[in-house]
């Protein structure tokens, strides 16, 4: 390709290494806050996906890094490692959109439940 410099597949498959860690921790926090969130522990719950929404933008970060690189005229070679990284980034932040659907959900029940005098055992 016109002597466009390459990312190395080292250096992409780091890449996919890491966002597969950040990915990992954010749906460890999401998994985390929808048990809070039972519980109706919804203030660790919301603190969770804070956590989570950090990992998941540090994950974006090292994402942004490669396609700067290939905006910038570099060829990249695809690695299965980074695939994953993006399949595992991609169902995380689908996760996230769940997991605060249903806090929101839990906090309603439970507000619910509480004017009808209701002491759900969990």
């Amino acid at each position: 390709m016109g002597g466009n410099k390459m990312a190395t597949k080292k250096e992409i498959s780091m890449t996919g290494f890491a966002i597969v860690a950040y990915a990992g921790d954010a749906k460890t926090d999401l998994i985390a806050a929808l048990e809070a969130a039972k519980k109706g522990e919804f203030v660790h719950a919301q603190k969770l996906v804070a956590s989570a929404d950090q990992a998941i933008a540090a994950a974006h970060n090292e994402q942004t890094k490669l396609l700067s690189k290939e905006a910038g005229g570099e060829d990249m070679d695809v690695t299965f490692i980074m695939v994953h990284g993006q399949d595992t980034l991609m169902t995380t932040m689908l996760l996230k959109d769940e997991t605060t659907y249903f806090i929101n959900e839990y906090q309603r029940i439970d507000k619910i439940e509480k004017q009808l005098g209701i002491h759900p055992t969990i």
